[in-house]
């Protein structure tokens, strides 16, 4: 019994601590507002794109692709509208009225990012993301990284492929996030909750439990109880005289 006594008060500070770290990581990511980290209210409603009158034939915009097609889809972009084209190679864009490769650089994501973000403020940078980082971790790389001048420093990523916004981050995300990462312990990739730190973690989280209930069971006594237990005996004593 001393043994598990000294292990569970040395365990009991050291994982209380980890305790304590996921309590408040818990309730900050309960707190902050849902609306905010998704970014909800950052984005204006698209608006709808006239599809011209005649659009460059199926049949002639696979060819203009080049390769083999897997898939051709006509979609809107910007103001006009392309042909997607999706190829053993990957995803190529199309005019739609005159089969020219529609390329997203730098400039043309922008005017995208712009035109999807709701907010007054201008574009303060643009980069583009090959690698994925703990803020791009669930995006489709390639992206242009297209952050905004305002003070949540909402950022859009557009695919450098489809031209499509496939990530939303800002700094409320950013702080949940940091949140997330005490959370699950991971703080690294901040993806997973299966890795061996947190196993090992919830494992000593359980033994603590159950030494404690041994403990606790094991350092009572009968007069602890005596408020209860002494008027059953008096009861039962009266019953048995009578």
């Amino acid at each position: 019994m001393f043994l598990i006594r000294t292990l569970h008060k040395w365990f009991g500070l050291v994982l209380g601590l980890q305790m304590l770290l996921w309590s408040v990581s818990g309730a900050m990511m309960a707190l902050l507002d849902h609306h905010r980290v998704s970014g909800e209210g950052s984005l204006r409603e698209a608006a709808p794109v006239m599809l011209p009158a005649q659009t460059l034939p199926l049949s002639q915009a696979a060819a203009a692709v080049g390769e083999p097609v897997l898939r051709l889809r006509l979609k809107p972009l910007g103001q006009g509208h392309v042909y997607e084209a999706t190829t053993p190679s990957g995803v190529k864009l199309l005019d739609a009225l005159t089969g020219a490769p529609v390329t997203i650089d730098a400039a043309k994501a922008g005017a995208l990012a712009a035109a999807a973000f709701a907010g007054p403020e201008g574009v303060a940078s643009i980069r583009r993301v090959e690698k994925h980082d703990v803020e791009s971790r669930t995006a489709q790389l390639p992206a242009w990284r297209v952050e905004f001048a305002d003070k949540e420093k909402t950022t859009l990523f557009m695919s450098a492929a489809s031209g499509e916004m496939v990530l939303l981050r800002n700094d409320t995300w950013r702080l949940w996030d940091v949140f997330w990462m005490i959370h699950i312990m991971d703080y690294t990739k901040r993806e997973s909750f299966n890795h061996p730190l947190i196993v090992t973690v919830g494992t000593g989280v359980t033994w603590l439990a159950l030494s404690g209930m041994i403990l606790l069971f094991r350092s009572f006594r009968r007069q602890d109880f005596a408020y209860v237990l002494d008027p059953i005996d008096r009861l039962r004593e009266g019953r048995s005289k009578g």
